[in-house]
């Protein structure tokens, strides 16, 4: 993408207003923060104490809108706190330039590494870097600090005294979280009716799981109802797809691929009725239809796989609807996810920011961008015969992100909001010349549409932030010429400061493309053998295993989704890797996925016979896939030599009770090789997809002879090369 492409979205990104993420009743509520401080400010102080209450309930109310599982008023007063420090130590050293600036470059290094604990405490942090720029331009005495810093932390304080006696949608978030992975199953099961090997997304179902974390606290007074459907919804999604896939559940055509389309659609209305009651908190509507036809799931139009896989989705698919209403009693008895306290909390973090010391990390290289940019920003604002200067570093910190789209599309739609906001501002100031009360009551309206459009619009929203704070330096006593006449230049300033950071020392994702590949790769491999393996020793306690690599593979192709779509964004291209390449990586590696997911929905229980085959297949493929790992970090189109030979050794196993892993792994390795193939050619010189192709095609496998006539005229062609290794793809950067 060329760097005026990338800027024209970024433009229609900041000007988009989404109707559906706005919360006009939350926005209120801040909006009520931020009044209250400033009418008792005003009458009980000045209007100076007034402005600077305003700038800490302001900003604890921006941190109330963070996304966050943590309740609203614990983000209010954890920013509070913090802005109240950031506030007393920028008092401190305010009148000391050179201790000043040590502390701001070690508070900004400090604020950037906050990323490692997500994007919530990185944001909330850089505004605490904001509050300190400001502090600076006041008096520093100790008492003088102590007082603005509980001035300061006053406003964080009565934002969470109004969450807390004004509750709006409790645990709303969560409901909605569960609500849109139970929709997404419900999606899933529909798209399969037409489309028996559809994708699914993983995203919903791991915001859920983050959802579904709580403290002790949470844990105690969480609804009955979030407690079980995540855990059943997980289970639902392997059972639909094994029902749905020709390969391995019901035909493709006949009276048996009829009555699987008429389950799959029960089944979508049913977790419909389950997500609508859990958002709305409602009983469980379910339409009787739909239930009428689980109800009939055990006749004998289907058979063998397919009829195990519709029983399944039957019981579960009950289950659902008892738990999804309040009073479930399996939701009560389900165990929680533990989240850890704000105080447990900082060992996590700190353990965190120590993972992220790395040359390569993203946040390490955004904490040194930020650090810089705030030490720069500081001393050219103070160099520029401008006054208030601060307005540069505050601007380079606020718009600073880990990645590019969101660094230049937050510079660009703040400097436009800016120049918006000021102008609108200045010339209410100018017709109205308004009186502090005045000012005060223009500033809250402004904060509240700010907090409006924050989801949404963020370059519209940035021109009510930029009024909000013409109107409060206003009360405040400034005079606007004082200020905005040359705030539009700082901030414009600041903004090319932190473009230019980014350019100068960049973290960009498409030269981790391949290692992202890799690590997908790498984990799906572990889920893949995970659950293969549990065929060779039913009962033996795999589900737990099979689930923890479970999660880690959707956590690296999480990874892979967010670095590929980053890329798309980046005026910068691989060398190596072209687009097209990538996307049919991903189809293969989704294909793997989707084929251990069908081996997953039919895991053999206690008194199974096992099949020993399967653990050997399970080690070659642990092996294979940590190996082609490097082989895909290195540029080299990985082999699948130890999976083919297992797989060749399976040839006239007696498969045990379950005819369905034999077929999985066979797709497994079909999926393989179509990542060999999207990568390039292979280490051997042979048409993978040819061999693809035909290993679907034929009904028996080559007899071993044959096989090993063909390994040994592999190892020939390998030594012919040399190290077996696939020439350096060429350079299509």
């Amino acid at each position: 993408m060329t760097w005026l492409r990338a800027l024209g979205l970024i433009v229609r990104s900041g000007l988009t207003i989404e109707r559906t993420r706005l919360e006009p009743l939350v926005a209120l509520r801040a909006a009520a923060g931020v009044a209250t401080v400033i009418g008792l400010a005003l009458w009980l102080a000045s209007p100076a104490h007034a402005a600077s209450a305003a700038f800490g309930a302001f900003s604890a109310g921006t941190a109330t809108f963070q996304r966050s599982w943590r309740p609203r008023k614990v983000l209010a007063l954890a920013a509070g706190v913090g802005l109240a420090l950031s506030t007393f130590l920028g008092y401190l050293a305010g009148a000391h330039p050179v201790p000043f600036l040590l502390l701001l470059a070690v508070w900004s290094f400090g604020a950037g590494m906050a990323w490692a604990a997500g994007s919530t405490a990185g944001i909330v942090a850089a505004t605490t870097i904001g509050i300190m720029l400001v502090t600076i331009t006041l008096p520093t005495t100790v008492v003088q600090a102590l007082e603005q810093a509980a001035v300061i932390a006053f406003g964080g304080v009565v934002q969470a005294t109004l969450i807390l006696l004004f509750p709006i949608r409790r645990w709303g978030a969560h409901r909605d979280a569960l609500a849109c992975a139970l929709a997404a199953v419900a999606d899933y099961a529909r798209r399969l009716r037409h489309d028996p090997v559809a994708p699914f997304a993983p995203e919903p179902m791991m915001t859920a799981r983050d959802a579904a974390a709580v403290t002790p606290w949470q844990a105690r007074r969480r609804p009955a109802a979030l407690h079980g459907p995540r855990g059943l919804a997980e289970r639902i999604r392997p059972v639909l797809a094994s029902l749905a896939d020709p390969r391995v559940g019901a035909p493709a055509e006949g009276p048996e691929r009829d009555r699987a389309r008429e389950l799959l659609k029960a089944a979508g209305e049913v977790l419909d009725a389950a997500a609508h009651s859990i958002r709305r908190g409602t009983p469980v509507r379910a339409p009787s239809e739909a239930m009428e036809a689980l109800r009939s799931g055990e006749d004998e139009v289907l058979r063998g796989p397919a009829r195990l896989a519709a029983v399944r989705l039957s019981d579960l698919l009950r289950e659902v609807v008892e738990t999804a209403d309040s009073g479930g009693t399996h939701a009560a008895n389900a165990p929680a996810l533990v989240r850890p306290t704000m105080f447990r909390m900082v060992p996590v973090v700190l353990r965190a920011m120590r993972r992220e010391l790395t040359r390569d990390s993203t946040v390490l290289r955004h904490a040194v961008r930020l650090a810089g940019v705030a030490c720069l920003g500081y001393l050219l604002g103070n160099a520029l015969p401008l006054g208030h200067g601060y307005w540069v570093p505050i601007t380079s910190v606020m718009v600073l992100r880990p990645d590019f789209h969101q660094t230049y599309s937050r510079a660009v739609a703040r400097f436009s909001g800016t120049l918006v906001g000021v102008g609108l501002a200045t010339g209410v100031v100018q017709l109205a010349h308004p009186g502090a009360y005045l000012s005060g009551g223009l500033a809250v309206f402004s904060a509240g549409l700010m907090y409006l459009l924050m989801h949404t619009g963020y370059a519209v929203s940035q021109s009510f932030a930029a009024a909000y704070v013409v109107f409060l330096l206003g009360m405040g006593g400034a005079e606007w010429h004082q200020t905005v006449r040359d705030r539009v230049l700082l901030t414009l300033l600041g903004g090319a400061l932190a473009m230019l950071a980014y350019v100068v020392f960049p973290a960009w994702e498409t030269p981790r493309l391949l290692d992202r590949l890799a690590d997908w790769l790498a984990a799906n491999g572990r889920y893949a053998a995970a659950v293969v393996g549990s065929y060779a020793d039913p009962g033996g306690g795999h589900r737990a295993e099979v689930r923890q690599a479970l999660l880690a593979a959707r956590k690296k192709e999480a990874a892979w989704d967010e670095a590929f779509e980053r890329s798309k964004q980046e005026p910068v291209k691989h060398r190596g890797l072209t687009r097209s390449a990538a996307q049919d990586a991903y189809e293969a590696l989704k294909s793997m996925g989707r084929a251990a997911m069908l081996l997953e929905a039919h895991l053999p229980g206690p008194g199974v016979r096992p099949v020993p085959e399967a653990a050997l297949f399970a080690a070659a493929l642990r092996a294979d896939t940590a190996r082609a790992a490097r082989d895909v970090r290195e540029r080299r189109a990985p082999g699948w030599e130890r999976v083919a030979a297992a797989l060749d050794a399976w040839e006239g196993a007696d498969d045990g009770d379950d005819p369905v892993v034999r077929r999985g792994a066979e797709l497994l390795l079909g999926a393989l090789e179509e990542l060999t193939a999207a990568l390039g050619t292979t280490p051997l010189e042979r048409d993978v997809e040819s061999v693809r192709e035909a290993r679907e095609n034929r009904q028996e496998r080559p007899a071993p002879e044959e096989a090993a006539a063909e390994a040994e005229e592999e190892q020939e062609l390998r030594r012919g090369r040399g190290d077996g290794s696939a020439p350096p793809p060429e350079d299509v950067g």
